[in-house]
């Protein structure tokens, strides 16, 4: 098991290296230097304990004033590493959100160290996109989704400009930029808008 600060020190450096060096996100520099990403990490092993928290972090997001935490990353280094497996638990997640009545008020956005895209292979530098070094869960303001697609230009260029990006880096280029889980050579990186190989409920533009 690792210790929450090695997780969320890994977490931090592919959200500064990846997300933010790379541009693949345009809002979650904001967001980051304000100090208004809230790091939640998981030690559940089981579907019952780690839904149990997850429903305590979409409430703690809810109750709290966006100007101290605008969107939580909710991580999972001890489960969920099978990627099909996360995205059955994803169902269970938005479900969630439903029984809350958070649906339309809080999304859900999925990031996964073995994130597939449909129609690509499991080695296509792509992925990488959605690629963080461990199971996570972007718990997302709808409110501060609109307002950060609303202020840029063309939002439905964010993908394909991502894929750009991360074909012209390479495979060599990503590992160059060591953003997996410490003491690993594992691939990491942030939300799009396309489907993934189980559900495109879960894709969304980061803020």
């Amino acid at each position: 098991m690792m210790d929450d600060k090695t997780v969320e020190a890994d977490t931090v450096a592919w959200l500064e290296r990846a997300v933010i060096g790379l541009n693949l996100c345009p809002f979650a520099k904001s967001v980051h230097v304000k100090g208004q990403v809230h790091y939640a990490v998981s030690h559940a092993t089981s579907e019952e304990a780690l839904l149990a928290e997850l429903v305590e972090e979409l409430n703690a997001l809810q109750a709290i004033d966006s100007k101290a935490r605008d969107t939580t990353l909710f991580i999972v280094p001890d489960y969920l590493q099978d990627f099909l497996d996360f995205n059955d638990f994803l169902d269970l997640a938005d479900r969630a959100l439903v029984d809350l009545e958070l649906d339309g008020v809080l999304q859900i956005a999925s990031l996964h160290p073995q994130y597939q895209f449909a129609g690509t292979t499991a080695d296509d530098v792509t992925n990488f996109t959605n690629r963080s070094p461990y199971p996570t869960l972007h718990l997302l303001r709808e409110d501060s989704i609109d307002r950060a697609v609303a202020a840029f230009p063309h939002p439905e260029s964010i993908f394909e400009t991502n894929m750009q990006t991360l074909q012209t880096l390479g495979m060599a280029g990503w590992q160059a930029l060591q953003v997996g889980p410490s003491g690993a050579q594992a691939p990491a990186c942030p939300v799009s808008s396309a489907p993934d190989v189980a559900s495109s409920d879960h894709d969304a533009t980061q803020n």
